[in-house]
């Protein structure tokens, strides 16, 4: 390897950073690049809720609009289709063009659609926008999770992944909040908050450091992806190194296949209490507002236990799964079997809890298959997997409801649908367990001697 020319040392040096970190992780630097990834991938979860509680008024101010029973709920629902169909699009650009310029353009412009409603007196152009928002928002995510797995490795990438769980599930009840408050005054006034991208945005070109491939993540990864094959999926053995071409790195498909699977219905899971508690406690006759408001806060505090939980745990999220939805199915299973508001709250904490796991494990295995060169397409994928997810969640339980004739059946359904797939990762790992033997250099460390205190020593 050639020698690398020696560069002069700063007056201030940067901390080194920590196993399992690529840039130092404490400092204001560390602290304000932290926040600008965390106030990203928020930005499409406002999209996703900011104008739930207006609807009724856009619906009054436009009952003229031929189609407007179905057009109004779609300018809240068209962004979370959007960005599922084009997150793996631009998760192509990310990889092509960079992440920080793509984020920075993409924040910009989500300012841009996001407040057109305030101009607009068509309902079409105004659907339009929202699609445009969409588009926005998928770069947004992909560009967010992508930096994130660029800047940091290991078990420091893992916290801030569930960091970012944490803080889109708190976002959501806050944003929902904002826009009933804002709403108050109009039901335009709530698309004002979208220019808030733009005071994000410059301190985004001034705080996110341009990212760079880096050695220790790819160590890292290899690690990580190790640890959790048995549970999602490649059976292919790493490509020898004499084998490999640096200039026809392969995209790993097969292994990503899995993941995104799952997480599409990890997806249906995570937004099933969120979007349907409220017709569940109108089913045991709670529809008080000032009932239904803090039932749903306390959901998603559960949803942010589990996000915390999942950060304090150590080893490799992969083996963890099969619990993890177990977990989900036992919330489901209350909440079917539930005949009172108090035990209906029990079951939704219980699948919350699952829920703030789920999520960042999903995420964490899917990243650790990526590459540097690939991990825009891959989270893109991923992204567009957790979307579509969304976006069917609630047509699959009417779907259920009216096969099974309640919705509180449509949820015991997928208390059994969960807990199947739990089964089915649990028999999978321990298949996939019992076939792979040990490593070579465990073997090799066999043939040559005992492992004792840290050191090899001769066997008699």
């Amino acid at each position: 390897m050639p020698a690398s020319v020696p560069l002069p040392l700063p007056a201030h040096p940067e901390p080194v950073p920590p196993p399992g970190a690529i840039l130092p992780t404490s400092g204001a630097a560390h602290r304000l690049r932290v926040a600008l990834l965390m106030a990203g991938s928020c930005l499409p979860i406002l999209g996703a809720v900011l104008i739930a509680p207006v609807l009724p008024k856009m619906q009054d101010h436009f009952a003229g609009v031929p189609g407007a029973g179905a057009l109004v709920p779609m300018a809240l629902t068209i962004p979370a289709l959007a960005l599922g169909l084009l997150a793996p699009f631009a998760g192509v650009i990310v990889d092509r063009l960079g992440r920080k310029r793509l984020l920075i353009a993409a924040t910009v412009l989500y300012a841009l659609f996001g407040t057109a409603p305030l101009w607009l007196e068509s309902l079409g152009a105004i659907v339009a926008s929202r699609a445009l928002v969409g588009i926005a928002e998928a770069a947004i995510m992909t560009c967010c999770t992508t930096l994130i797995g660029d800047y940091y490795s290991g078990r420091v990438r893992d916290r801030y992944l569930a960091l970012q769980t944490m803080c889109a599930s708190a976002s959501a009840t806050a944003f929902f909040v904002i826009g009933g408050a804002a709403g108050s005054a109009g039901w335009r006034t709530p698309f004002w908050i979208y220019a808030v991208s733009l005071l994000i945005a410059p301190l985004m070109a001034i705080g996110l450091p341009k990212p760079t491939a880096a050695a220790p993540a790819a160590a890292a990864e290899k690690g990580e992806s190790t640890a959790t094959t048995a549970i999602t999926g490649s059976t292919a053995a790493p490509k020898p190194s004499h084998l490999s071409h640096p200039s026809q790195p392969s995209f790993p498909f097969r292994q990503l296949a899995g993941i995104c699977g799952l997480t599409v219905f990890g997806a249906v899971v995570f937004y099933t209490v969120p979007v349907e508690m409220s017709y569940l406690l109108d089913g045991l006759g709670v529809t008080a507002t000032s009932v239904i408001g803090p039932v749903t806060a306390i959901a998603s505090a559960a949803t942010v236990a589990g996000a915390i939980t999942f950060a304090k745990l150590r080893g490799a999220p992969g083996p963890r799964l099969p619990l993890v939805f177990a977990l989900c199915a036992a919330g489901f299973a209350v909440m079917w079997l539930a005949d009172s508001a108090p035990l209906l709250i029990v079951g939704a904490v219980l699948n919350c809890l699952g829920t703030g796991l789920l999520l960042p494990s999903l995420l964490t295995i899917a990243l650790s298959r990526l590459d540097f060169a690939d991990r825009g397409r891959g989270t893109g994928l991923w992204t567009a997997s957790f979307f579509i997810g969304q976006f069917m969640c609630p047509l699959v339980l009417i779907a259920a409801e009216s096969a099974l004739g309640t919705l509180a059946a449509a949820v015991g359904l997928l208390a059994l649908t969960s807990a199947v797939v739990a089964s089915g990762l649990f028999l999978t790992a321990r298949h996939r367990a019992a076939a792979v033997g040990p490593l070579p250099q465990q073997q090799e460390a066999a043939r040559a001697g005992r492992v004792e205190g840290g050191a090899v020593r001769s066997a008699p």
